[in-house]
């Protein structure tokens, strides 16, 4: 069994991508690695080439904005044509998968590559926002998604490249793995995400009023979201140790919830209880 990880990256440095981390997290699972890295206003490429890695492979497109959000799924068919495995798995330059979910990714792969009733492997989400240790789990922000797929040529990226959909328009074949995304593309500073959501306006994410690209993004109060008891990806320990705004929350969680044996024993644990948006 071969298995190919893919990703594709633009301005990874400048909007503070841990996509770095997002490839080691999976990197001990892959065969190759194929990187499509888009012109970029900052040292995206170097940061790439610095993982010195002979299983990964770049590739350098020029991203036609003009496409919108589309140019995210077109970018990564791009590398995913580029993949040669039985399996192609895709991350964005913000998921990370934890070490301890590789074992049982590696097992799930194994069981159905010869089972052709199998396109894809689904997983959990966990939207971090704000701090390392909230997560959105209220509507619009989607709890689940597929990330492995079967790399036959009769599966490709669609839309802005959140999910995959078969050629034939047929329903994908999905097998459920209970392992975890780990989603930090709204964990930064508020200068950071306030430039992420102009970039994402431009290319056709969102619509901001004047006031939001001035100012600096406003999260709020913080305590309106579930709390995260568990452990992250060891590839984002220092990140997650030098987040002020993750190290001022964390400090009132163990205030608050030191007798919580999810604390306690750093159990990785979402609710299944689906919330109303609270602003």
């Amino acid at each position: 069994m071969k298995i190919s990880g893919f990703t594709i990256t633009r301005n990874a440095v400048k909007f503070n991508y841990p996509v770095l981390e997002s490839i080691r997290s999976i990197l001990p699972l892959c065969n190759e690695f194929i990187v499509n890295v888009g012109n970029s206003e900052d040292q995206t490429l170097e940061l790439i080439r610095s993982l010195k890695d002979s299983r990964i492979k770049i590739i350098q497109n020029d991203w036609n904005m003009a496409q919108g959000k589309e140019v995210l799924s077109y970018q990564t068919n791009l590398a995913l044509a580029q993949c040669q495995g039985d399996w192609a798995f895709y991350l964005q330059s913000d998921e990370v998968i934890h070490e301890d979910d590789l074992p049982k990714l590696h097992k799930a792969m194994t069981r159905y590559l010869n089972d052709q009733n199998v396109d894809a492997l689904r997983f959990r989400w966990l939207h971090f926002f704000g701090s390392y240790f909230r997560y959105r789990n209220d509507s619009g922000w989607y709890q689940k998604q597929d990330r492995v797929i079967r790399n036959n040529g009769q599966i490709i990226s669609v839309g802005d490249a959140y999910g995959f959909e078969r050629k034939d328009k047929r329903p994908l074949r999905r097998i459920n793995t209970d392992c975890f995304v780990y989603h930090y593309g709204w964990v930064h500073s508020a200068e950071v995400m306030t430039q992420r959501r102009i970039n994402a306006e431009r290319i056709g994410f969102t619509s901001l009023a004047g006031q939001e690209r001035l100012g600096d993004y406003a999260y709020g109060n913080l305590e309106r979201f579930p709390v995260y008891f568990g452990t992250h990806p060891g590839v984002m320990k220092e990140r997650i140790k030098t987040h002020p705004r993750s190290q001022q929350d964390y400090a009132l969680i163990r205030f608050r919830y030191w007798w919580n044996p999810l604390r306690l024993f750093k159990i990785r644990y979402k609710t299944f209880r689906r919330l109303k948006q609270r602003l």
